[in-house]
């Protein structure tokens, strides 16, 4: 028996059983055996024709919920009719107008595009071509055709019925018709879908035209994409530049004095001075394991409580399941300086800094909280920092708070609670990657 016929059995077999139950059990009196077996006879019926079972095939495609947007092309040369579903990330453009993914894309639709021949273009030259003409049509060539050159200039899709259209200096080239659509981005023309024909019969425009949109789609998304890369890359980069350079000077002045009581010491704080710097300004991408993010957060305070001494505390409440789960880089550390800077280093007598991290398996979040007990801040200055018009007291808050917008959009959350006296809390929640 076949998946989808036993699993129609096995929903029929338990419709029947919570019938009787309802009917002959539940049902004081029971109904009459007869009315129960009606009832079964058209709950079976109803359920055989509307399951997608091996009994009547498939449902119709294009009513099948969560297959994405399906077009139905019509080929001219036979009266059947292709199918061919368009997922959401499937398409090789989703990755950008690059030779490869144009490579993979043409091989992809030309079965179902009814043509001998497809191609797809950029601008300036021909990205891909698959089929008859492919000996002139050639990758890195500029276009030979008129018609894509006018497409390009127009940004009009074009049906092209005779050769003298087509406008391929070639003599002997075998292509007679095509279909020529636009590619666009924000309704800049980057591009062209090609369809070709070895006979006078031209492809059908309208499937051509609806996938180029598709694909157009695609790379207005792989532009978005890259522009919040370069969004997020440069918060980081301002981040990096961020750290603090008083927090330098303090360091190295801290050295200096352990320098004449203590030389071993300061050799091991310069060695962990050497470790920070190194991890800030060498990560690459935008995440790493919380591991690296931790070490690199307790080398940090350890520098801090070489300078401040039994003045600052910290307590680090971490779950062993964190540290593997990839972190965006350069997040949880600005909030620890924070914590230091403008919580306790104004506070008599000091105070703690408290890290805490969990992952919550239910909601599939990474929940990270920094904490400090230190002079905290009114709401009106609260309100200033998040804004980002008291940078003086706040090292990056609003540009983390952006950057983890531009990598998560609004799959995040970030709360800051603070008051005069009460100390400063950052609670982070992420989503597991």
């Amino acid at each position: 028996m076949s998946r989808p016929a036993g699993l129609l059995a096995a929903v029929v077999a338990a419709a029947w059983i919570l019938l009787y139950v309802m009917t002959q059990v539940i049902l004081d009196p029971p109904l009459h055996t007869g009315v129960t077996i009606g009832l079964g006879v058209a709950v079976t019926t109803a359920l055989i024709l509307g399951f997608p079972s091996t009994l009547r095939g498939p449902r119709d495609p294009l009513a099948a919920p969560g297959r994405g947007r399906l077009l139905r092309l019509h080929a001219p040369r036979a009266q059947s009719s292709t199918s061919v579903a368009v997922f959401g990330r499937d398409l090789p453009l989703r990755s950008g107008l690059t030779p490869e993914a144009a490579e993979r894309t043409v091989r992809l639709l030309r079965p179902v595009l009814a043509g001998d021949a497809v191609a797809i273009t950029d601008t300036e030259s021909v990205l891909a071509f698959v089929g008859p003409g492919s000996d002139h049509h050639r990758s890195g060539r500029q276009p030979t055709t008129a018609a894509t050159r006018a497409v390009l200039a127009g940004g009009r899709t074009k049906v092209l019925r005779t050769r003298e259209e087509l406008g391929c200096s070639e003599p002997t080239c075998p292509l007679r018709t095509a279909v020529v659509a636009p590619l666009l981005v924000a309704d800049r023309v980057v591009g062209t879908l090609k369809v070709y024909r070895v006979d006078e019969v031209p492809p059908a425009k309208q499937p051509v035209q609806d996938l180029a949109s598709i694909l157009s789609l695609h790379l207005e998304l792989a532009e978005a994409d890259r522009e919040r890369q370069l969004a997020a890359d440069a918060r980081l980069n301002a981040l990096r530049a961020q750290i603090n350079p008083h927090f330098l000077f303090n360091v190295l002045n801290t050295i200096a004095s352990k320098a004449r009581t203590d030389p071993e010491d300061a050799r091991r704080l310069l060695l962990r001075l050497s470790h920070f710097f190194r991890y800030s300004i060498r990560q690459d991408g935008q995440f790493a394991d919380f591991a690296q993010e931790y070490f690199f957060v307790r080398t940090y305070l350890s520098l801090e409580q070489a300078r401040y001494g039994d003045s600052l505390h910290v307590r680090f409440d971490v779950d062993p399941q964190v540290l593997s789960v990839q972190v965006p880089v350069l997040t949880i550390q600005p909030l620890v300086e924070n914590a230091v800077k403008h919580g306790l280093s104004e506070k008599v007598g000091g105070g703690t800094v408290s890290l805490r991290a969990r992952v919550d398996p239910l909601s599939r979040t990474t929940m990270i909280q920094v904490r400090d007990d230190g002079i905290g801040m009114p709401d009106d200055l609260l309100d200033r920092v998040l804004a980002g018009q008291a940078p003086s007291h706040g090292i990056g808050l609003r540009n983390i708070n952006q950057r983890l917008e531009s990598l998560f959009g609004e799959r995040y959350s970030m709360h800051v609670q603070s008051g005069h006296d009460k100390g400063t809390t950052v609670d982070l929640r992420l989503p597991l990657r």
